[in-house]
């Protein structure tokens, strides 16, 4: 046994003489009981099981001595182990009764309190705890206004019986029964519903008539809430009451009409709706609206027009998915599997779906769904990718395609005055969905027009913000539905036509073009074993030259749709051959390609053979990725003219007028000061003139070629090149990096040209892809003319109008 402490706490003597304690020697020692839940007053006998070791050793401990215990409430009841400073300093002496012990180790007591006591000090704490207590005698005031207190306290709590249910008639019987008002206070407390800081306040409270004030109190306020509550209760029952003889009726009315046989259809309809109506789970406020139509339905005759209006409506409103959702599949490594199995390449779409499974794990109450907007160009995988979602997250996946969509209402819903009216595309795919938590893709989001009849892409800016999507209103309905579970993926070709409220909206992930390496993945392990399987060949096979050839020479995408599509052409020939039972080949070569495709469509390589005068080449981003662009210069006489063919639109006149000021200003440094330009003319042509050209980014390619044409030095072959120029001869940078280096590496090219401060943008290069090209960065046309243009000069302007 541990040993005790006898050191006296402060002000000892003084609490004894302030708290009634009457002399020494009622100071005694008694184990200490911690309650968890419950506070025991004198007089009253409760049974309790005890479980906890130290409690069990208390309770051995009394029944070995006197069987006396003071049971003290803990202050936490989360505490499993209680320490003295986590129990009250007033308890209740108890005597125990009667001891059982349970089958699983507990122990259930019978005990009876006696009297407050006051906790001086704890004596020892293991292996049980061991006070030294004292007696807190009750101050009684006798007198009229204790009499009264006593009756008032017995007549409310009369009431308080009557109308509650958790508390027995026999309280109110033993409470008749007390005559001291110590007891009557603890006994109508001991029955209240009061927390336990409350009920320890009522024992701490020596004096009795406060005790009875206080209950007084309580009684009354509990009072005010069992009448509002049974008011309450009283009127929920009168609806229940009014709702089961309203059933009552109509089931009579049912069984009458059919024994009758004159159920007619308007019945029918409106029977089957009511019973749709009573298995849906609708929000309160769309109830109390599909009630009142059905009302309204069930009062009009059947051959009213608006029958059938009201009809659909209703229908419409029962038929969607409210509160109904899928259980999502948050398995990280399951969904990077099928993510994986149905798309190479991609990362950063792929890494946003991952963090999006990992954020619903660890705070899926918090986050709200995800507004996602795929860029790139046709065939690169964004539709395809939806799906897969999807399926990686175990939702639904629905499409609608936006492209050509001109009228607000193809979003919203025509109002119910239409004739013919419906909801919006949003509200019918959802019901198509059938779960309100489904992904949802918006194709083609950057082809949504304007006329007169409205702005669909306003209209999308509720559908897309999870700040108002949790109440979508469709004009149809008019009654909110809830998109916030939705998960919206749009897609969309170019960024530019999308309005700017409504790309704030959305986190744009950008699709890219694929290089050669991936095309040739993505041909081997999805495109080539799909298309024999459904064109019905077995073992039919595409060698890698062969699978090169289609990508260099019968298809110019950034995508593989074009691709895919030659991989087909060539499977239903094959499969022509096994119909016709002729004999057919189990691979398919590079030489074979001209058999089954025609003749090559594309020049793989360069697109110039050698070096030239006054021609350069640059690269230029389109929606289908990137390109090679050929400026050519030629000087002729004339009267200083500058003509610009080639379908150059307004930002690359500007640069092509910025690069012929630029060179003339530096005609001495670069050694053409003998021409004189009011006797020329010169003429930039960008080939393929039927094909539309604008941007800023050929500036330094067309000063290159018409530096090249004035000084005779010839432009290398394998230079590729891209960036702005000023009239000083600066290179600012250009945009679509990425698509440019993949174009110029399509093209054959050795060395690439670009702007130094584009230099952070090869890092969404692939490594292997930079390691290809010979990238210099240039600030200025001065380091690009050395790189650019041979050393050798060959006829110089003068001498080659002269000839």
């Amino acid at each position: 046994m541990a040993q005790r402490a006898f050191q006296e706490p402060n002000g000892f003597e003084d609490w004894l003489a302030e708290d009634f304690v009457s002399s020494d020697d009622e100071v005694d020692e008694l184990p200490v009981l911690p309650l968890r839940d419950s506070v025991l007053y004198p007089h009253m006998m409760a049974p309790l099981l005890v479980g906890r070791e130290a409690s069990l050793k208390a309770v051995e401990a009394a029944m070995e001595g006197d069987r006396r215990l003071i049971a003290v409430a803990q202050r936490d009841e989360e505490i499993e182990e209680p320490t003295k400073d986590d129990l009250y300093s007033v308890g209740t002496e108890v005597v125990i009764g009667r001891r059982l012990r349970m089958p699983d180790g507990t122990v259930s007591i019978w005990v009876q309190g006696r009297r407050r006591l006051r906790i001086l000090r704890y004596l020892q704490e293991e292996p049980y705890m061991v006070a030294q207590i004292a007696p807190l005698n009750e101050y009684v005031e006798e007198g009229l206004p204790t009499e009264a207190l006593m009756r008032a306290v017995l007549a409310l709590f009369e009431k308080v019986v009557q109308l509650s249910h958790n508390v027995p008639e026999d309280a109110y019987v033993a409470a008749m029964n007390a005559d001291d008002p110590g007891l009557l206070a603890d006994l109508v407390a001991s029955v209240l519903n009061l927390s336990i800081a409350e009920r320890q306040e009522y024992l701490e409270t020596t004096d009795t008539t406060q005790r009875l004030q206080k209950l007084s109190v309580e009684l009354a306020s509990e009072l005010d809430v069992l009448e509002l509550e049974n008011r309450i209760q009283s009127q929920v029952q009168q609806e229940i009451d009014k709702s089961q003889r309203e059933y009552f009726l109509r089931e009579q009315m049912r069984v009458i009409q059919n024994e009758l046989g004159e159920t007619d259809p308007h019945t029918q309809d409106v029977n089957e709706l009511r019973a749709r109506l009573e298995e849906v789970k609708l929000p309160e406020e769309v109830r109390k609206r599909v009630e009142k139509e059905l009302h309204r339905l069930e009062s009009m005759p059947s051959m009213a027009p608006e029958t059938g209006i009201i009809r659909t409506y209703i229908d419409w409103i029962l038929s969607l998915p409210w509160g109904i959702y899928t259980t999502d599949n948050l398995d990280i490594a399951r969904a990077a599997k099928i993510l994986d199995e149905s798309h190479f390449g991609l990362p950063k779409a792929k890494e946003r779906i991952l963090e999006h499974i990992a954020v619903h794990q660890l705070a899926a109450d918090k986050m709200k769904s995800p507004i996602l907007c795929f860029v790139g160009p046709p065939g690169t995988g964004k539709t395809s990718l939806g799906q897969s979602i999807a399926k990686a997250l175990g939702r639904k996946f629905v499409r609608v395609s936006l492209g050509g969509i001109r009228d607000e209402a193809e979003i919203r819903g025509h109002r119910r005055t239409y004739v013919g009216a419906l909801p919006g595309r949003i509200i019918q795919t959802m019901r198509r969905a059938e779960s309100s938590n489904p992904v949802f893709m918006l194709d083609e989001i950057d082809k949504v027009g304007i006329d007169f009849r409205g702005d669909p892409s306003a209209a999308l800016l509720e559908v897309l913000d999870p700040e108002q999507n949790y109440a979508f209103s469709d004009h149809y309905l008019e009654v909110p539905f809830d998109l916030s579970k939705v998960m919206f993926i749009t897609t969309a070709n170019l960024l530019d036509p999308i309005p700017p409220a409504l790309l704030d909206r959305m986190e744009v992930i950008e699709f890219p073009g694929y290089m050669e390496e991936e095309k040739i993945e993505i041909a081997r392990l999805f495109l080539i074993p799909k298309q024999v399987e459904q064109n019905g060949l077995t073992a039919l096979r595409f060698s890698e030259g062969a699978i090169k050839g289609l990508i260099r020479e019968y298809t110019q995408e950034a995508g593989v749709r074009n691709l895919d599509r030659e991989i087909a052409n060539i499977c239903r020939k094959v499969a022509r051959r096994v119909a016709e039972g002729k004999p057919v080949p189990t691979i398919i070569t590079k030489q074979a390609l001209p058999k089954y495709v025609g003749p090559p469509r594309y020049t793989f390589g360069l697109a110039e053979k050698d070096d030239q005068v006054g021609v350069a080449t640059g690269v230029a981003w389109t929606e289908a990725g990137g390109d090679t662009l050929s400026v050519e210069v030629t000087i002729v006489p004339g009267k200083g003219n500058v003509l610009l063919t080639g379908q150059m639109g307004e930002v690359m006149q500007e640069s092509a007028q910025a690069a012929i000021s630029y060179t003339r200003s530096r005609a001495e440094e670069l050694g053409f000061d003998d021409v004189d330009f009011d006797k020329i003319d010169i003429h930039i042509h960008v080939p393929e003139g039927a094909v539309p050209k604008d941007g800023p980014s050929a500036g330094i390619t067309i000063a290159t070629a018409l530096i090249s044409a004035l000084t005779g030095r010839p432009v290398h072959h394998e230079v590729a090149m891209t960036g702005e120029i000023t009239l000083r001869g600066r290179v600012l940078p250009i945009g679509g990096v990425r698509e440019k280096v993949l174009a110029a590496q399509r093209a054959g090219f050795k060395t690439m040209l670009i702007p130094r401060q584009n230099r952070r943008d090869l890092d969404e290069v692939p490594p292997k892809l930079r390691r290809r090209l010979n990238f210099v960065f240039v600030d200025s046309m001065d380091q690009v003319v050395p790189v650019a243009l041979a050393a050798q000069r060959e006829a110089s302007v003068a001498a080659r109008l002269s000839r």
